[in-house]
């Protein structure tokens, strides 16, 4: 079938030639596609707009040898706009964004496509604090690529918690039994956060104190960069601002 569509979301694009874009998008049924877009920087283009990082739209494309072209895009979610006239905002969405691409290849993920749609709408309405629903977002994508952590039962034995001592290379909380001399321990109240930001609890989150919040924020980025083999280049730009997190 030469021709498609499908709902996507934009998470990065490239230039090509003097008018054209390669657009790399997280699709709802069709996985990551790469595709070409023509004329879209030039200002006539009819749908340049809309095939910008972190915008949502239904595309049609036409399979191509090695690349698709993209031939229509009819916004679905406009976030692009509202997401980057804030710069924590759009920090925390190009980490979102730099994320999916490494979490997902060519085979459909639709888990992970309505796990990143959902965050962008968020930050772009401002539901929560950008690094609270980045940090959210990343210990629920990597859940969902077999990565979650344990921020109770001990990771490598199973036994019954609460643990403190946290090992980002074994899994999240150990027992004392099974914990490297010295770990680090993390206090009740970081455990506690970052259950909530991996289940959704955003009354718990948004409730804790600052330093709390960086704690917990200064453990997901280990964990994050630990499972993604060549790391997250945006995610050292990610704004941290106290109260705002």
């Amino acid at each position: 079938m030469p021709v498609y569509r499908d709902d996507a979301v934009v998470l990065r694009t490239h230039k090509l030639g003097e008018a054209d874009r390669i657009v790399t998008l997280l699709t709802r049924h069709h996985g990551k596609v790469r595709a070409v877009a023509r004329g879209v920087r030039r200002t006539a283009s009819k749908f340049g707009a809309r095939l910008e990082p972190f915008m949502v739209a239904d595309v049609q494309f036409y399979e191509g040898r090695t690349l698709d072209t993209i031939t229509q895009a009819v916004t679905i979610g406009s976030y692009g706009a509202e997401i980057t006239a804030d710069y924590a905002s759009y920090t925390a969405a190009s980490a979102m964004v730099e994320t999916a691409d490494k979490l997902t290849e060519e085979e459909p993920s639709l888990q992970q496509y309505l796990l990143l749609v959902g965050a962008l709408r968020s930050l772009a309405r401002g539901e929560h604090g950008p690094t609270a629903t980045l940090d959210s977002y990343l210990l629920r994508a990597l859940s969902m690529a077999g990565w979650a952590p344990s921020f109770h039962d001990c990771a490598v034995t199973g036994e019954p918690g609460p643990h403190s001592a946290f090992v980002v290379q074994l899994g999240g909380v150990v027992a004392e039994s099974v914990a490297p001399p010295g770990t680090p321990r993390l206090d009740t109240s970081t455990l506690e956060l970052l259950a909530a930001l991996l289940t959704g609890d955003w009354t718990t989150a948004d409730a804790a104190e600052s330093q709390v919040r960086s704690r917990a924020s200064g453990i997901v980025a280990a964990y994050t960069q630990w499972h993604l083999e060549r790391g997250l280049r945006s995610l050292e730009h990610v704004e941290r601002q106290p109260g705002r997190s």
